[in-house]
């Protein structure tokens, strides 16, 4: 189960989108997140889809592992899915029995929801998955410099972050090893209802807790022992510097975004969707 978790690893190999500047990857993060609020139109998203594909051929990480980070999710987008499809009560009936009604704008809605989603969570697992921990953070601490100014503790912001995605694959390899060990005495976390498995999940989450609190005080003492003060005075193993890929890929994306809203304003296909499936089904309007 924790093995399905791609967030915080690295998958080591050389390949281009490697290559990118951390700062670069950041910003097309910003700009891809903005790309996928500002899809109208279903359709659309076909765009978006065959960009991540595009990125993550580029990357040379193999596809089913970028998947993996929708499976955690198993449970929270069918749920999504149908909150949406049941709640949302906007355009036009398509099936109405007793008190369920499902609407064309619960549909368009829950298939938004459920898009978005995976969108988000792809894109964000093959940032993580083509950046080491170290590089991100940094990346992170020289876009938000200029924040210096005001007193706002960016050093202390981006080691918070290095910490915490260094640690992700630590603490799930930490809780494997303690569901081995609990299922080797004979404990039983898959059967019965959701409340049994989540009282089943109890002497697994404490020792987690516990070896984490252990681990992070053994962390304070080694960063104390060896006098870290901050980022006050440090100087960089690696300077991180923009190249040309990097103004390229800017500029693909930038017209990648210029395409959506163009498609989505000149050809709003997704607006008479309605009107077609009303019409297969022979009902007025």
């Amino acid at each position: 189960m924790f093995k399905d978790i791609t967030l915080g690893q690295y998958f080591p190999v050389d390949s281009v989108a490697h290559r990118l500047d951390p700062r670069t990857k950041l910003v097309l993060l910003i700009l891809y997140i903005v790309a996928v609020f500002i899809v109208k139109d279903i359709w659309v998203f076909g765009f978006i889809i065959a960009f991540m594909l595009f990125m993550t051929a580029m990357s040379k990480v193999p596809l089913n592992y970028v998947l993996k980070a929708i499976k955690p999710m198993k449970l929270l987008l069918p749920l999504m899915f149908l909150l949406n499809l049941f709640m949302i009560k906007s355009g036009h009936i398509l099936f109405s029995w007793k008190f369920i009604t499902v609407t064309t704008g619960g549909l368009r809605q829950a298939l938004f929801i459920v898009l978005r989603l995976i969108a988000l969570v792809t894109g964000a697992s093959l940032l993580t998955l083509t950046t080491t921990p170290v590089s991100l953070t940094e990346g992170l601490e020289r876009l938000l410099s200029p924040l210096k100014a005001v007193k706002f503790p960016v050093h202390e912001l981006a080691m918070m972050m290095t910490i915490a995605l260094r640690f992700i694959p630590t603490l799930l390899e930490e809780a494997d090893k303690i569901m081995k060990a609990q299922l080797a005495r004979g404990a039983d976390l898959e059967s019965g209802n959701i409340f049994k498995k989540a009282k089943a999940m109890i002497p697994i989450l404490i020792p987690l807790f516990v070896n984490s609190f252990r681990r992070a005080e053994e962390l304070a003492l080694a960063m104390e022992s060896r006098c870290y003060h901050g980022g006050e005075g440090r100087t960089r193993l690696k300077v991180l510097k923009f190249h040309m890929r990097d103004l390229w890929a800017v500029l693909i994306f930038a017209a990648l975004i210029a395409v959506v809203v163009i498609l989505q304003n000149t050809f709003p296909i997704d607006r008479y969707a309605a009107d077609l499936i009303l019409g297969l089904l022979g009902k007025k309007q």
